[in-house]
């Protein structure tokens, strides 16, 4: 597993979460993580095909989510969530993916990815608990966004 997998992510999730959530994240620590699916919790996961194989998941809790669709939302306040809600989250995963396929192929990276699968307990996971390169980005009155990858080759 190679560190450089997470830039354009990374890079990528830092550029559209600043555009459409109007805060710059901060980054916390890289590290190799077990991915626990805990209740209360959301994850985009996002296939990758090509010269890259395996996923890109983005973790983050039910409050962080809602704070971050209302903060899209021009600040209308949410508290469940709902279709919207989901909705918002996938298109956010769909929008950094696209982002950092772009820069993977600009870097000679080949890749293709999968539109977002939104899940929220880990029986629709579809993937059990393994390690991942993960790093956090950490943004200030909402709370962390988890960037896990889990590359097959």
């Amino acid at each position: 597993m190679k560190a450089e997998y997470i830039n354009p992510f990374l890079e990528s999730a830092k550029i559209v979460i600043e555009q459409v959530v109007q805060i710059r994240p901060a980054t916390g620590e890289l590290g190799l993580k077990d991915i626990k699916f805990v209740e209360n919790y959301i994850w985009i996961q996002i296939g990758l095909n090509g010269q890259m194989n395996g996923d890109i998941v983005f973790g983050l809790s039910e409050q962080v989510a809602l704070k971050m669709v209302s903060a899209m939302m021009g600040g209308y306040v949410l508290s469940e969530i709902d279709e919207i809600v989901r909705s918002a989250i996938s298109e956010l995963g769909n929008m950094i993916s696209g982002n950092a396929s772009t820069m993977l192929f600009n870097q000679g990276v080949r890749v293709d990815i999968t539109p977002p699968k939104v899940i929220q307990s880990a029986q629709s996971a579809g993937f059990s608990a393994q390690k991942a390169l993960t790093i956090p980005l950490i943004m200030d009155g909402i709370g962390e966004l988890d960037i896990q990858v889990l590359i097959a080759s």
